[in-house]
């Protein structure tokens, strides 16, 4: 894979994945009605989400390693996690993988947000920490993997700008609009996850079998 091939897949990839746009509605259900607050706490939690998978971009591999789980084993699981998701996603669906009903509504509740939930699990998740896994597995070169933190940031950029933007203009939300975004990138996010399932089956030796 050359090494633009690599920077288009992981920034698209990672972003389809984090979906700021889906996160839209219940960023704004969580925090105050204010768009100077509201932009605080999505600038607080991108960062946070940004440092989050950027740690496990560094030394995922190391923990996986003393686990004792190779790396096809956690391409075919990290797959299957990504395909749950992308199904939701397809089906216009809040994935419970990010956040459940009850943790939404009790994060309403929450004097900041910014943290949890919204940077971890909401922005910062389990499938999002297995894309960045995944992609480092993918990764050839100091180049690349240096490539790799840099979509980390330039997705976690976009969606601060996303979720600043809809603090700003909350009434323009168009429910209808934000189903349809969802649904092309959960498709996008099923051909993601076969490839890296079918790396993954590649990987193990199975194909060979």
């Amino acid at each position: 894979m050359t090494t633009a091939e690599f920077l288009v897949l992981a920034t698209s990839s990672l972003f389809v994945i984090v979906d700021p746009i889906a996160l839209v509605p219940a960023f704004l259900a969580m925090t105050e009605d204010h768009a100077a607050d509201r932009a605080r706490t999505a600038r607080r939690a991108c960062v946070v989400a940004a440092a989050v998978l950027a740690a496990f971009a560094a030394g995922g591999p190391a923990v996986l390693g003393v686990l004792g789980v190779t790396m096809p084993a956690f391409q075919i699981a990290g797959s299957i996690l990504l395909l749950i998701v992308a199904l939701d996603m397809l089906r216009a669906r809040r994935t419970e993988t990010r956040e459940t009903r009850a943790e939404t509504a009790a994060a309403a509740e929450k004097e900041d947000v910014a943290v949890s939930p919204l940077a971890v699990p909401m922005l910062a998740g389990p499938g999002a920490i297995s894309a960045v896994l995944l992609l480092r597995s993918r990764a050839e070169g100091a180049v690349q993997h240096g490539l790799l933190y840099a979509s980390i940031g330039t997705v976690l950029v976009a969606s601060w700008a996303i979720l600043r933007l809809a603090s700003r203009h909350a009434y323009r939300v168009r429910p209808i609009a934000m189903r349809v975004a969802t649904r092309l990138m959960g498709m996008i996010l099923a051909a993601v996850a076969v490839q890296f399932f079918l790396d993954g089956v590649r990987a193990s030796g199975l194909l060979a079998r």
